[in-house]
């Protein structure tokens, strides 16, 4: 069996900088077509030089494949409407990031007061600029993206024209959000459709399966694929691959992130093979956030076919993938 998907899209992707950037930058150009770029690096992405900057990095990284890197601003609550203006065509969203919930985010948001936040959030709605949230509170961890609920809805009502997207959403009451507010929408990751936090902590524990938000229960995975399978006109595609060094993942005081860049379609293909809903990836990987963000990536043809693909276990000797040294019913054979 063969399927091909047109210009695959990742819209949530961290490929970090400097040497990591070498690595992780070719393995998502390889197979997609562009990708949403995380801007939490230190220091964060918050001025135009920066972006510009990032992006040049990005395109020498990545080589000749044909890849788009969307960039992204980290959010800041003093930003003046006439900065925002001058870079809203060098970025496709902001992100904001509670301050200190998850890999390099600080320098991020401090409590939610509207008061605060309104003047920025005015000016992105009025420019069409999207947020993007990563949504969790300081609570217990496995109620922090339920308890962070509220904050969104706060958001979606007092924006209603703002474009608001829940990154990486792992549990029940996020998907049920979804269609509470017509301007809320939602990336999922590969690994939240597969794993629950059991895999990650139930038997020995798994490092490389650590990630923030942490994975939940099964009945949050059955929710989130439920709208992926079927893909929700609402949800899209989003990796959140985050690279790090083997020995900081296996190590006291682990690194969150798992990394799936490189086998996320052969991920995805294996998961809506599964459960014959292989009609549907192309929506969940491309056109749906094509409509989203309205924008038209590059052509980019990437076919794949249903015969077992062994998952590398490490990459240049620094990264270990999701599924690392486990077979995959499907291998990706030419993208371009």
């Amino acid at each position: 069996m063969v399927i091909s998907i047109d210009s695959p899209l990742d819209m949530h992707l961290h490929l970090r900088d400097m040497d990591m950037l070498d690595i992780v930058a070719p393995l998502s150009a390889e197979t997609f077509a562009g990708g949403l770029v995380m801007p939490n690096l230190v220091p964060p992405v918050t001025t135009k030089e920066a972006v510009c900057d990032y992006r040049n990095r990005i395109c020498r990284a990545q080589g000749d494949h044909c890849f788009t890197p969307y960039m992204t601003l980290f959010f800041r609550s003093d930003y003046r409407p006439e900065f925002l203006e001058s870079v809203k065509d060098e970025i496709l969203a902001i992100k904001l990031y509670p301050a200190g919930i998850t890999t390099n985010s600080e320098g991020g948001v401090s409590g939610f007061d509207l008061e605060e936040l309104s003047p920025v959030l005015g000016v992105m709605s009025d420019l069409g600029i999207p947020l993007c949230v990563h949504g969790e509170t300081g609570g217990f961890v496995m109620d922090r993206e339920a308890e962070f609920i509220p904050i969104y809805e706060m958001l979606a009502q007092n924006f209603p024209d703002l474009k608001i997207v829940m990154e990486h959403i792992t549990t029940k009451e996020a998907v049920a959000a979804l269609d509470r507010y017509d301007n809320l929408f939602a990336t999922i990751t590969l690994h939240h459709l597969y794993i629950t936090l059991d895999d990650v902590a139930g038997g020995l524990l798994q490092p490389h399966l650590f990630c923030k938000p942490i994975a939940k229960r099964p009945e949050d995975r059955s929710a989130l694929l439920n709208v992926a399978l079927g893909a929700h006109p609402k949800v899209m595609f989003g990796s959140d691959s985050a690279p790090h060094p083997r020995d900081k993942k296996e190590a006291p005081g682990c690194a969150a992130g798992v990394f799936t860049a490189p086998i996320a379609l052969q991920g995805l293909a294996q998961l809506f093979d599964r459960h014959g809903a292989l009609e549907n990836l192309q929506a969940f990987v491309s056109d749906n956030a094509q409509r989203i963000y309205g924008i038209t990536p590059p052509a980019k043809k990437v076919v794949l076919e249903k015969t077992p693909y062994l998952v590398p276990e490490i990459y240049e000797g620094s990264v270990v993938p999701m599924f690392a040294g486990q077979s995959l019913a499907w291998r990706v054979v030419s993208a371009g």
